[in-house]
């Protein structure tokens, strides 16, 4: 088993029980691959309808980006609802605008029904750096608006100042519906709900093999009557049908020595934020009083070598007087992308249901599909039926091009960030 990356919710995470590995034979009515949020989501919905569950993970429960993500609840998918449109029709459009903000909803349901410590916090802001983005952030408002959403507020740079103490924005829009969490602690609270509701989760226990509804791992056999398959960004090459849908993207994060009265200065009302470019920078504070800062893409996968480095100028940009500050964290993961930047459901044969693709926007992502996954396995195929029928495109190049692909894009797009275009 790999311990967890030295991040700041490691340091931080709330006791986990022990969970013991997959050995011999054993059997549930549904098996789920992979205990990030998609996975737990989709357990504990079939747990809380009284399905047997039992959930595999590689190495820990919330190991992968579930664990060490921006902690940042943003509605919404990566993919705009004006793309979506275009790309699949205005009724697809319509019925994902119908579900952007579930998710959101969901994780809300599930720390106040089960009581978990996870430090949730209202309120996100979108940050603007130019007027082309203001611009964006209006049409954006005005296009949620027609699908019935009327959550944005839009702020100019004055009133971004009342949430961000920062000189470098021309302005932004609040989401007061969004807002922030310990990610790690919600994947642990989330286990042990499934756990409570009788639903087991093996540790140290990969994905070896997959034989329809039988998945073999390095000790053990679990057979299922449905398998659900929610390794994302770090499933590899186990399930080769999924291999080429999706690509890993590093990002990466760092979290700063506590500021104590500083931290309140720096962010007033306590909200999480991101801004509008490209490569985008996003932050909050965490409990403590510590600035968690991410930012950047490696495309592929890989880690940079320095990520304290490669993140600092970009934190004392935004916050000059903390030039100098202590990073006492620094860490990278992957999330998984999409070509589309649309989430992917589907099945892959009879009872083999799969989910992915988030493209940075798992949070919400992962627990609406988790829902949308269980009311399919329990019956209802209506919501399933219309992501599943979303057709999806490969990388140019497959994984390994595709790979020197995006880095191309991204430099265009991040140029262009720079240049204000």
């Amino acid at each position: 088993m790999i311990p967890y990356p030295p991040s700041y919710y490691a340091a931080s995470a709330n006791p986990a029980r022990p969970r013991p590995a997959l050995q011999g034979e054993h059997e549930a009515d549904i098996g789920v691959v992979g205990a990030g949020y998609s996975g737990l989501s989709t357990a504990l919905h079939l747990a809380e309808r009284g399905y047997s569950v039992a959930v595999i993970e590689a190495n820990k429960v919330g190991w992968g980006a579930s664990g060490r993500n921006g902690g940042q609840i943003v509605n919404g998918l990566n993919a705009g609802l004006d793309k979506i449109a275009r790309n699949y029709g205005a009724e697809r459009a319509a019925f994902v605008g119908g579900l952007v903000q579930e998710g959101g909803r969901t994780i809300r349901r599930i720390v106040s029904d089960y009581g978990i410590p996870c430090d949730l916090k209202d309120g996100n802001l979108f940050t603007a750096y130019t007027g082309k983005h203001m611009a964006e952030f209006e049409a954006k408002q005005a296009l949620w608006r027609t699908y019935g959403m009327d959550d944005h507020e839009m702020l100019d740079a004055e009133g971004v100042k009342a949430h961000v103490a920062s000189d470098v924005y021309a302005g932004g829009m609040l989401d007061r519906t969004g807002g922030h969490l310990h990610p790690l602690n919600l994947a642990l609270g989330e286990a042990e709900a499934i756990e409570d509701l009788g639903g087991r989760i093996f540790e140290d226990s990969a994905l070896v093999r997959q034989e329809g509804t039988v998945l073999h791992t390095a000790d053990g056999v679990l057979r299922c009557k449905g398998v659900v398959l929610c390794g994302n960004a770090y499933l590899g090459d186990t399930v080769p049908a999924l291999t080429n849908r999706v690509m890993p993207v590093s990002t990466q994060m760092v979290t700063t020595e506590p500021l104590g009265a500083r931290a309140d200065a720096l962010l007033p009302t306590d909200i999480c934020v991101e801004d509008a470019r490209y490569i985008l920078d996003y932050f909050r504070l965490s409990a403590d009083k510590r600035l968690i800062f991410g930012g950047g893409t490696v495309y592929g996968g890989a880690d940079p070598a320095d990520v304290r480095a490669k993140l600092l100028p970009n934190l004392e940009k935004v916050f000059p007087q903390l030039k100098g500050v202590a990073l006492d964290y620094a860490w990278s993961g992957n999330f998984a992308l999409s070509f589309s930047r649309v989430p992917q459901m589907g099945r892959l044969a009879d009872g083999v249901y799969f989910a992915h693709g988030y493209s940075g926007h798992g949070v919400t992502g992962s627990h609406l599909f988790g829902r949308i996954l269980a009311d399919a396995i329990h019956g209802d195929v209506s919501q399933f039926d219309v992501f599943a029928g979303m057709r999806w495109l490969p990388f140019p190049g497959g994984r390994t091009f595709g790979a020197q692909y995006s880095t191309v894009g991204s430099w265009w797009y991040g140029l262009r960030d720079r240049l204000g275009v």
